[in-house]
């Protein structure tokens, strides 16, 4: 796994050994950030269950201007740390190792994210538990995009209120990922 493009273009990536930590793949990276690459300059991006923080540190990489990396567990964040060290993006990134939804329950909202990642573990719905938190703490707005990964399996529940608005789903393999924005009528 790489930084695809930008500051850091070519970086490889570590990654946690076992199961327990599923990276985004390549093409489903690439295929996401294509469909972003207008939208990440100057940006306040969070990522969220972040695991080797691959996604966020591609859009710092490609000039985001602040990037919120948040995992809970242990050996994550030490991975996620290295990774921020290899891609000489500390200056944009930074890495909070803590339980993603007790983050955001928590966090400031006087700035709004522009992007969000949500790649949680498969089958446990922490997508639509985020989903919800970002909207009723007013993280987000109806300019933000907000990118899922899930088992192709799953069915995002909130995802389908009245509250978001699908802009577009892609399949890659196991993965399926939905990007979504709160519809201007909810807010």
């Amino acid at each position: 796994m790489r930084i695809i493009t930008g500051k850091a273009r070519g970086v490889r990536l570590e990654t946690l050994d076992g199961l327990n930590t599923r990276p985004t793949s390549e093409r489903s990276k690439e295929a996401i950030f294509s469909m972003l690459q207008f939208d990440i300059a100057g940006s306040l991006v969070l990522d969220l269950f972040a695991g080797s923080g691959q996604m966020g540190l591609e859009a710092a990489s490609r000039g985001a201007e602040a990037v919120l990396l948040v995992d809970r567990s242990k050996e994550a964040f030490k991975i996620i740390n290295n990774n921020i060290t290899k891609t000489r993006l500390s200056d944009t990134v930074t890495a909070k190792n803590e339980d993603s939804i007790s983050f955001i329950k928590r966090c400031d909202n006087s700035k709004k994210f522009d992007i969000v990642f949500l790649d949680p573990p498969y089958a446990t719905a922490l997508i639509d538990e985020a989903l919800t938190v970002l909207f009723e703490r007013e993280l987000i707005d109806d300019e933000s995009i907000i990118v899922c990964e899930s088992d192709r399996f799953e069915i995002l529940g909130i995802a389908n209120s009245e509250k978001y608005d699908i802009i577009k789903t892609m399949k890659h393999g196991a993965a399926h990922i939905s990007v979504l924005r709160i519809k201007s009528e909810a807010i």
